[in-house]
């Protein structure tokens, strides 16, 4: 595949990661769940791996894929990948909607099938090509098929938004197709284009309200078709791969357990996911709140996928890769994480695109008034200089307020949040500001290795210097600082880092404060919770204290048995 069409087919992804949240949004069909921005990102990342040969890229996609839209979207890459030049596309699509159409029990128009209909229909009508001609005329036709969704199934009409899944594939076709084209400078915002088709009428109810949404992976010795007819009456909602001798399904259930075993009758269930829609359905229901300026931050402060939505927050994250995998740092579970860390398997981390973060920074000023990114410190990693250079070029009129916060993992977590509920309790923006760089400069952290081979895997420290340091069972303590990660101790057990951090605590706060405390866990929440959060507890009875995972991209860095406390 020739470069121009990689480097196509990476930019609708990112496109896709930058407008995830909107896609949640509007998911109204067939559950109004909230999860189609986060499924197709999960399902499409693959993607950003590319300089590989594409077969072990569609393997990926078809294997990792969640959720409807993403098994759906899924199926449709994994044969437009197979186009190795702009000339072959036309084919590729065609081949790609009819397998799409083809993998789900009971397909509906109106849905990102649809655009995959009005794909195939524009690209065949003349010769296609690669240039800035063709492309206005491919993304009019594909915008009216989204357009129309909005009325064509009885979820969406009675909601009033297009179909979620629909403006996923808009959203990355006009990045594949104005990047094949050379055009990639400012996008049109889906807001503008779409509208009040991106609100959700205030009488709309779902209805569903309980079930769950399974994505699992079934390698049989029989991949018959009455392997997959059995398949298809396991729930609703079905969609079904086929990918050499394993199924991929996805399917809607009341009865997870039982499913489970029904399906594990068939073969040997290989891989599982399950989300529980009823609670789903209940956080989708939930009132957005009122913000004096809209808060952005970077995921590497522990602030959780969870805390962004309460707290209406837009996450930049980096990227998890640990095997195989690579996903954006908030949908990796962080069990998967550290149990293949213990086990010996290579973690790395790695920045988002400055494509993809400049994508985001014009999403959030097309879509509120005034933005505040408190970003990572500038000597973590260059996002600050990213912004403030696109910032220069695209914000003129200053409503978007930068601050390098000095800080990372918990520290810049506990600032972004307490930040966020004081812009909740305000309507004065200057107020949020003044609060947010008073915070960065009170905050405070102390994060607590456990082995110190983690660090010398990542560059961070000699192999030579890890081994005698977890020889003689040298634990360092740090804190992030706006001049990088200070060591200010070594500890050699758990109850000498509890006792430092119960002594760092009385340095800056007096017994009868009611400070805002962070404890941070890797896969250790069990004794983070029982033991250090008792004895923070017992000293300081008025505190506020929030459990929290420590941030991934700290966690690849630091390793397993890494905790730490952050507090203001």
């Amino acid at each position: 595949m020739k470069q121009p069409l990689q480097n196509a087919f990476i930019s609708g992804v990112e496109r896709i990661a930058a407008w995830a949240d909107i896609l949640d949004r509007i998911n109204v069909f067939p559950v109004a769940d909230g999860d189609t921005g986060r499924n197709l990102l999960i399902s499409l990342t693959p993607l950003r791996q590319l300089h590989q040969h594409p077969e072990p890229i569609i393997h990926q996609l078809l294997l990792s894929a969640r959720g409807n839209s993403g098994n759906i979207a899924a199926r449709f890459f994994s044969e437009f990948l197979k186009a190795d030049s702009p000339e072959m596309l036309p084919r590729a699509a065609q081949i790609g909607r009819d397998q799409a159409w083809q993998a789900i029990r009971d397909p509906k128009p109106g849905t990102m099938l649809s655009v995959f209909d009005a794909l195939t229909e524009t690209l065949g009508k003349d010769r296609f090509e690669a240039n800035g001609e063709d492309v206005p005329g491919i993304m009019d036709h594909l915008e009216s098929a989204v357009r129309e969704t909005s009325g064509q199934l009885p979820k969406l009409r009675e909601a009033d938004v297009v179909d979620a899944g629909a403006l996923g594939m808009f959203i990355y076709l006009e990045g594949f197709f104005r990047t094949l084209a050379g055009k990639t400078g400012t996008f049109r915002p889906p807001t503008a284009i779409f509208g009040d088709k991106l609100r959700i009428s205030p009488s709309f109810r779902e209805s569903a309200s309980a079930g769950y949404c399974i994505d699992m992976t079934l390698r049989t010795d029989d991949p018959s078709e009455e392997t997959m007819k059995k398949l298809s009456e396991y729930g609703e909602s079905v969609v079904i791969i086929p990918e050499k001798d394993c199924f991929k399904v996805h399917l809607h259930t009341d009865d997870r357990e039982g499913t489970r075993k029904r399906l594990a009758s068939l073969g040997q269930i290989v891989r599982w996911a399950d989300d529980d829609m009823g609670t789903q359905v209940r956080d989708f229901r939930r009132k957005n709140i009122s913000q004096a300026i809209h808060i952005m931050t970077d995921a590497a402060g522990s602030v959780s996928r969870e805390d962004a939505k309460e707290f209406g927050i837009t996450l930049l994250n980096s990227y998890i890769s640990v095997g195989d995998i690579s996903l954006p740092e908030t949908h990796l579970a962080t069990s998967e994480l550290y149990q293949a860390m213990r086990k010996g398997v290579r973690a790395s981390t790695s920045q988002a695109s400055v494509f993809e973060r400049h994508q985001h920074y014009q999403r959030v000023l097309d879509q509120y008034e005034n933005v505040l990114y408190l970003c990572v410190g500038s000597v973590f990693t260059g996002n600050y200089h990213v912004a403030a250079e696109w910032q220069q070029a695209h914000d003129p009129d200053g409503r978007l307020t930068i601050i390098d916060t000095g800080a990372a993992s918990g520290r810049l977590g506990i600032t972004v949040l307490a930040t966020a509920k004081y812009s909740a309790q305000t309507d004065d923006a200057g107020a949020v500001r003044e609060f947010a760089a008073s915070a960065v400069l009170q905050a405070q952290e102390y994060v607590f290795l456990d082995k110190l081979h983690y660090l010398a895997a990542g560059g961070r420290l000699s192999k030579t210097s890890a081994f005698f340091g977890d020889m003689f069972h040298m634990k360092p303590v740090i804190t992030p600082t706006a001049e990088g990660a200070k060591k200010v101790g070594v500890m050699r057990n758990q109850k000498e880092q509890l006792l430092f951090a119960l002594e760092q605590l009385g340095k800056f706060l007096a017994k009868d404060a009611n400070p805002f405390i962070m404890l941070e866990y890797s896969d250790n929440r069990s004794w983070v919770e029982d033991v250090v959060k008792k004895a923070v507890q017992a000293v300081y009875p008025s505190a506020h204290i929030m459990l929290q995972s420590l941030s991934l991209t700290s966690g690849v860095h630091m390793g397993p048995g890494t905790w730490g406390i952050a507090f203001l």
